[in-house]
Protein backbone atom coordinates (compact mmCIF):
# COMPACT_ATOMS: atom_id res chain seq x y z
CA UNK A 1 0.00 0.00 0.00
CA UNK A 2 1.40 3.23 -1.12
CA UNK A 3 1.47 6.58 1.42
CA UNK A 4 -1.11 7.83 -1.69
CA UNK A 5 -3.41 5.30 -0.70
CA UNK A 6 -3.20 5.53 2.70
CA UNK A 7 -3.88 9.56 2.66
CA UNK A 8 -7.02 8.59 0.07
CA UNK A 9 -7.99 6.68 2.74
CA UNK A 10 -7.51 9.09 5.24
CA UNK A 11 -9.62 11.42 3.35
CA UNK A 12 -12.42 9.14 2.83
CA UNK A 13 -12.70 8.45 6.63
CA UNK A 14 -12.84 12.67 7.21
CA UNK A 15 -15.37 12.88 4.41
CA UNK A 16 -17.33 10.23 6.17
CA UNK A 17 -16.95 11.44 9.88
CA UNK A 18 -18.07 15.21 7.76
CA UNK A 19 -21.14 13.19 6.50
CA UNK A 20 -21.93 11.57 9.92
CA UNK A 21 -22.04 15.22 11.59
CA UNK A 22 -24.53 16.64 8.53
CA UNK A 23 -26.69 13.99 9.17
CA UNK A 24 -26.38 14.03 13.44
CA UNK A 25 -27.24 17.82 12.90
CA UNK A 26 -30.12 17.15 10.12
CA UNK A 27 -31.91 14.74 12.59
CA UNK A 28 -31.85 17.03 15.89
CA UNK A 29 -33.41 19.86 13.81
CA UNK A 30 -35.80 18.01 12.32
CA UNK A 31 -36.94 16.13 15.90
CA UNK A 32 -37.32 19.52 16.99
CA UNK A 33 -40.06 22.46 17.00
CA UNK A 34 -38.48 25.62 14.78
CA UNK A 35 -38.92 28.46 17.87
CA UNK A 36 -37.34 25.81 20.08
CA UNK A 37 -34.27 25.63 17.85
CA UNK A 38 -34.11 29.20 17.63
CA UNK A 39 -34.06 29.66 21.11
CA UNK A 40 -31.16 26.84 21.87
CA UNK A 41 -29.32 28.76 18.57
CA UNK A 42 -29.60 32.00 20.47
CA UNK A 43 -27.94 30.46 24.02
CA UNK A 44 -25.29 28.35 21.62
CA UNK A 45 -24.44 31.51 20.03
CA UNK A 46 -23.49 33.36 23.02
CA UNK A 47 -21.79 30.29 24.59
CA UNK A 48 -19.39 30.08 21.05
CA UNK A 49 -18.62 34.00 20.88
CA UNK A 50 -17.08 33.22 25.03
CA UNK A 51 -15.33 30.42 23.66
CA UNK A 52 -14.06 32.15 20.42
CA UNK A 53 -12.40 34.63 22.91
CA UNK A 54 -10.19 32.29 24.22
CA UNK A 55 -9.43 29.77 21.20
CA UNK A 56 -9.75 32.52 18.03
CA UNK A 57 -8.28 29.94 15.80
CA UNK A 58 -11.01 27.17 16.32
CA UNK A 59 -12.07 27.66 12.63
CA UNK A 60 -8.49 27.00 11.24
CA UNK A 61 -8.38 24.18 13.48
CA UNK A 62 -10.95 22.18 12.19
CA UNK A 63 -10.41 23.11 8.39
CA UNK A 64 -7.03 22.06 8.61
CA UNK A 65 -8.59 18.64 10.26
CA UNK A 66 -10.27 17.56 7.90
CA UNK A 67 -7.74 18.23 5.08
CA UNK A 68 -5.01 16.24 7.49
CA UNK A 69 -5.81 12.46 6.83
CA UNK A 70 -7.15 10.59 9.64
CA UNK A 71 -7.07 13.55 11.88
CA UNK A 72 -11.12 14.23 11.36
CA UNK A 73 -11.72 10.87 11.65
CA UNK A 74 -10.48 10.58 15.07
CA UNK A 75 -11.30 13.72 16.05
CA UNK A 76 -15.20 13.15 15.52
CA UNK A 77 -14.81 9.66 16.43
CA UNK A 78 -13.85 10.57 20.06
CA UNK A 79 -16.62 13.45 20.23
CA UNK A 80 -19.66 10.86 19.18
CA UNK A 81 -18.04 8.27 21.65
CA UNK A 82 -18.31 11.45 24.16
CA UNK A 83 -21.65 12.48 23.32
CA UNK A 84 -22.83 8.87 23.80
CA UNK A 85 -21.80 8.67 27.12
CA UNK A 86 -22.87 11.71 28.12
CA UNK A 87 -26.41 11.06 26.90
CA UNK A 88 -26.22 7.43 28.07
CA UNK A 89 -25.21 8.81 31.39
CA UNK A 90 -27.74 11.55 32.00
CA UNK A 91 -31.35 9.95 31.38
CA UNK A 92 -33.56 12.82 29.24
CA UNK A 93 -30.46 14.98 27.72
CA UNK A 94 -30.34 16.13 24.44
CA UNK A 95 -27.74 16.66 22.11
CA UNK A 96 -28.30 20.66 22.95
CA UNK A 97 -27.34 19.95 26.62
CA UNK A 98 -23.91 18.18 25.09
CA UNK A 99 -23.61 20.78 23.17
CA UNK A 100 -23.95 23.57 26.10
CA UNK A 101 -21.74 21.35 28.77
CA UNK A 102 -18.96 21.24 26.34
CA UNK A 103 -19.09 24.71 25.46
CA UNK A 104 -19.23 25.35 29.55
CA UNK A 105 -16.19 22.78 29.73
CA UNK A 106 -14.06 24.39 26.92
CA UNK A 107 -14.78 28.26 28.94
CA UNK A 108 -13.48 27.19 32.42
CA UNK A 109 -10.75 25.44 31.02
CA UNK A 110 -9.28 28.56 29.20
CA UNK A 111 -10.40 30.33 32.18
CA UNK A 112 -8.12 28.33 34.88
Amino acid sequence: MTYTEIFIIGWNLNALMFVINLILAFNVIKSTDVIKVSEEHEKLTQLKEQVDLYYPNRAFETLFSYMIPFVAFYKVGFRILEMWAFLRQNKGATLFDFMVYRYERDIEKAQN
